[in-house]
Order: structure tokens, then sequence, then C-alpha cells
């Protein structure tokens, strides 16, 4: 068994695309839960809304790039607004519920046969990237860890939109606004009696960390250049909030710390495992079996960090007051 090809292949997840996507959506998730209070556990519904709202857009209606993301955009706004129109005003609870089911609502819409030639039904849709594709600024070669010309661009975009995201939210987060929505996640009652619009608020933390699902979800299929509806399971959101508390629930860099760790520990355990069992030091599993125990590995790692560190690597105790 190569010890130093599983750990150059767990490390080289550190900076793939398919990371990126898990730390933005996340970092979504940190605007809504980690600033805001807000229980959010459709987060796999907005990263679907902008990957087929980008996809529709430029295959059917055949609309720039540009166009398409606007749109991609304009639907996770939307989106947003359809669940927190009913919900934000009630408790906690009930947003957690509608959430949940919006996103397997969407889900199912898309694999319907009667939207086939719009959505690609089970199948979904491929080949929106190519405009994508000619931006591309790298001659053809192989560039640094093998890396195709393509894989640079994509990882390079990738990565230069997580950083702004999480600039951007940094600088909200520092702001009058952020500090109202810290104070909303703490004690609402107390916000409102300040004169605050806590809904309006709520609303805009909503849409915010909706826009941000929405851009990961992008992220997550134009490397691809498919999208498939069996990619936006309810395990995706448990996922991205596994990501979330692995790296620290009221941090910006928490969510891409915590992409990361997740990322490289699901292939190590996954290598090392598939290594045991080819090597006949593990008779008991199967290739396939070791597919599914690397998720058991993660969830006890997981529970481990709940019980010695609960604020996450990047956290601290002051965030789990609200909790």
């Amino acid at each position: 068994m190569d010890f130093g090809n599983i750990l150059s292949l767990a490390l080289g997840e550190i900076a793939t695309p398919t990371t990126a996507a898990y730390a933005l959506a996340a970092l979504g998730l940190a605007v809504h839960f980690g600033y805001s209070g807000l229980l959010n556990f459709g987060q796999a519904g907005f990263m679907a809304v902008g990957a087929y709202g980008f996809a529709i857009s430029t295959l059917t209606f055949k609309v720039p790039f540009v166009v398409g993301l606007l749109i991609s955009l304009l639907c996770a706004v939307i989106f947003a607004l359809l669940l927190g129109v009913p919900t934000l005003r009630l408790r906690a609870d009930y947003l957690a519920i509608v959430t949940i089911a919006a996103a397997e609502i969407i889900r199912y819409i898309v694999t319907t046969n009667t939207l086939f030639r719009i959505t690609g039904s089970a199948d979904g849709l491929s080949s929106f990237q190519r405009e994508f594709d000619s931006f591309n600024p790298f001659p053809a070669g192989t560039y640094i860890f093998g890396w195709s010309n393509r894989d640079l661009y994509v990882r390079v975009v990738s990565w230069i939109v997580v950083i702004l995201c999480v600039v951007i939210v940094w600088l909200l987060m520092r702001s009058p606004w952020g500090r109202v929505l810290k104070g909303i996640r703490e004690d609402e009652n107390a916000v409102r009696s300040l004169g605050k619009n806590v809904y309006a608020y709520k609303m805009q933390a909503l849409v915010i960390g909706g826009i941000l699902g929405a851009l990961a979800g992008l992220l997550f299929t134009l490397p691809r250049g498919s999208v498939q509806p069996a990619n936006y399971a309810t395990e995706l959101t448990f996922f991205l909030w596994t990501v979330l508390l692995l790296g620290g629930m009221s941090t910006v860099l928490g969510p891409v710390v915590g992409a990361m760790i997740f990322w490289v520990v699901l292939s190590l355990t996954q290598n090392l495992l598939a290594g045991l069992i080819e090597s006949g030091a593990v008779t008991f599993i199967s290739i396939v079996q070791a597919g599914q125990l690397r998720f058991i590995l993660v969830g006890i790692a997981l529970m481990l960090l709940m019980v010695f560190r609960p604020q996450g690597v990047f956290g601290n105790k002051k965030e789990l007051a609200f909790a």
C-alpha cells in the first residue's frame, strides 16, 4: 500500500472546485445560522436552484454566461423570499421544516419526466459550460501538480469566488448590519425593543445566504459540465452542516477550513480502506462497503469533535451561548 500516494491524493482535495463549492455553501449556512440563528436545512435546494437556473437559461433560452449567472442568483433570491415570507415571523423550527421540504420539492420537480425537455429529468443537463470554458486564459498544457489548463482554470476561478465571498461576508459582519444580526441571534426580542425590524434583517440574511448557496451550486456543476438532481439530495445539506460544525458556526474562515478537513478526511479514509482491502489486511468488508464505512468514521469523528471541541476549529465557546 502506497501511503505517500494516499496522502497526496487526500491533500489534493484541498484545492478542488468541489471543496470550494462546499466551503461557499457552508459560508451561506454560517450567515443563516451562525450569525442570524436561522435554522436552514435546505441549502441543497439553493444550490440546485442556482445550478438549474443557470443551466436552463443557457441551454433553453440561449442567454450569455453573465445573463445566466444573474438569472441563477435571481432564482435564489426568489426561492429565499418564497421560503422566508411565510416562516420568518414564526419560530426557528418552522423554517427548518419548510426548507428541508422545499429542497426535496425542487429535486422532485426537476426529476419529473413531464419537464424532461427543460430539466433533463433524472439524466440532468450537460454541455452548458462551453462559454465558461471559452474564457480560459491558460494555454493548453500541463501545469503544477499535473493539472491541465482547464483544471487550473476552474480551480483558480472557484477559489477566487470563495475568497471574494469570504471578504464580503467578513465586511458585512463587522458592519452595523452584521452586529444587528448577531443581536437577533442572541435575543431578537431585545433587538426588536430597540426599534429594529427583525423580520427584514432575517429576510436579508436568508437572501444573502441563499445567493452564496446558488453560487456554490454553480461551482459544483461548472467544472463537471453537467447537473443531476441526485447530487442535491438531503444528505448534501447534512454534509454542509458537518462542514460548518467542523470549522465553527460563527466564523468566516471556519466553513472554508471545515470543507478542506471534510474532503481530506473522506479521501484519506476511502483510500486507506481500499488499500487495506486490496492488500488483504482487511477481509470483512468489500470495496463498496468501504465507501459507506468512511461516512461512519467521519460521523464518529464529528461526535468526538462535538464532545471535546463543540465550537469547531476556529470557533469559540461564546458563540455556543445562543444554541
